[in-house]
């Protein structure tokens, strides 16, 4: 559990009166952790800017868990789920640079939220499960950040419908 942020909120935020950094409901290990260029200062904002500026990007698996990537190929698009807990958790409506006012968080990509999950829809470059590394097409997350998932991008499954 962190401490509270001190940064005072933008106009037109909105801080939840309880931190739910500082809750105690929920249990998650991490699988593994993101290695990347970026670090605070020079991340992008979100993976078409990842790839657009380029690098090594790889997720690395934690020994219990590499027998989990079995199944997995080369050039498979995949989901990662992964955890941005340095970012505040407070705000439940945010004042980002990039719009004209407050939004409400659920609407945004930004990864200050109560749960601080961010996901990336990525490709697998190449794979050494024994090793437990993953190279990938881009990741838009701070070098070190803990992986929470890995899940395969099905299109049947996760495009929706188009509008009838």
């Amino acid at each position: 559990m962190g401490p509270r942020p001190t940064e005072d909120p933008r106009p037109g935020e909105v801080v939840l009166d309880a931190d739910p950094a500082r809750s105690d409901d929920a249990r998650l290990c991490f699988i593994g952790r993101l290695a990347t260029p970026w670090s605070r200062g020079n991340c992008p904002k979100n993976l078409m800017q990842a790839r657009a500026r380029g690098g090594a990007f790889s997720a690395l698996i934690d020994p219990p868990f590499r027998p989990g990537l079995q199944g997995l190929e080369a050039g498979q698009v995949v989901i990662l789920l992964y955890w941005t807990g340095a970012a505040r958790r407070d705000l439940i409506m945010q004042s980002p640079a990039h719009r004209d006012g407050p939004a409400g968080v659920f609407s945004l990509r930004s990864p200050a939220r109560p749960n601080p999950v961010a996901v990336a829809v990525v490709r697998l470059l190449e794979i050494d499960a024994d090793a437990g590394l993953l190279r990938l097409d881009a990741i838009d997350a701070f070098d070190g950040t803990a992986l929470v998932d890995i899940k395969p991008w099905l299109p049947g499954v996760d495009v929706p419908p188009a509008d009838r």
